[in-house]
């Protein structure tokens, strides 16, 4: 598997003074991009029992940092603890992600009309700052990059607002659909042209235009969970085998579950 080969040097050359923490961070660290890409690349079956065990034999490193990992990665959205069996790949079932956009709609449009009624101007200039700031290079960006720009600039939509509750509730959700943004972002249906409309809403923001401004990020989400639709059918279409029978399709766990697919 060429993911040892992403894994050389952990744990070698031990360095002076804190160097047992700065390797224990880096095997960490270097264990989240790689199982990551794993996941993004569709080399762990959606729905299978990912196993620490083989993850860290394959790495060449403890358990340690692959359970640190995974921790990680459940609090972003790309796997599930199951309490006493382990952590497991994220669905890709469409179930329940119409009504995930629907609610992350309303908080937002929610969020922005508050923004616009509490925000001060320096508040306000805080957005069309972050925007501003990567906006020329936003197109161009690897899609992780992409994903973490995008939800800190609605992130800060809902900040603004002034309303904690609708934060955590946005990061909630954020937290439930990022596994599959992140596979739209890129697939085809992803959009590039979307960059006009983040402009199109700071605009509405800055001119504190409530009703132009819910009305653009009602859209926008609206074509997002449209291309994300497209993007999980294409994405089931090449885990699974065109001509694997159906009832192994949508039984859940795939076979060989226990082991790390390669």
């Amino acid at each position: 598997m060429t993911e040892r080969n992403e894994f050389n040097a952990i744990d070698e050359s031990p360095a002076e003074g804190d160097s047992e923490t700065r390797r224990s961070a880096d095997s960490s660290e270097r264990a989240y991009n790689t199982i990551r890409k794993l996941l993004v690349e569709f080399k762990l079956k959606p729905e299978e029992r990912i196993n620490e065990v083989q993850l860290a034999k394959t790495f060449g490193v403890s358990r340690t940092p692959i359970r640190e990992a995974l921790n990680r990665l459940a609090s972003e959205g790309f796997v599930s603890l199951t309490p006493n069996r382990g952590f497991f790949v994220r669905s890709l079932s469409t179930e329940g992600l119409l009504d995930l956009y629907e609610l992350r709609s309303i908080i937002e449009c929610a969020a922005f009309r508050l923004m616009c009624e509490r925000a001060e101007d320096d508040e306000i200039e805080r957005l069309r700052a972050y925007w501003d700031a990567i906006v020329e290079g936003y197109r161009d960006q690897p899609p992780d990059t992409i994903l973490a720009e995008d939800e800190g600039f609605h992130m800060l939509i809902a900040e603004l607002s002034g309303n904690p509750e609708l934060v955590n509730q946005l990061s909630a959700i954020n937290a439930r659909i990022r596994f599959i943004r992140r596979i739209q972002i890129e697939h085809r249906t992803h959009d590039k042209r979307q960059v006009a409309s983040h402009s199109a809403i700071v605009d509405a923001a800055v001119r504190r235009d409530v009703e132009n401004g819910v009305e653009l990020l009602r859209q926008h989400i609206e074509l997002t969970v449209s291309a994300t639709q497209q993007a999980l059918k294409d994405a089931l279409l090449k885990v699974f085998s065109p001509n694997e029978p159906t009832e192994r399709r949508h039984r859940g766990r795939p076979r060989n579950a226990e082991k790390l697919t390669e």
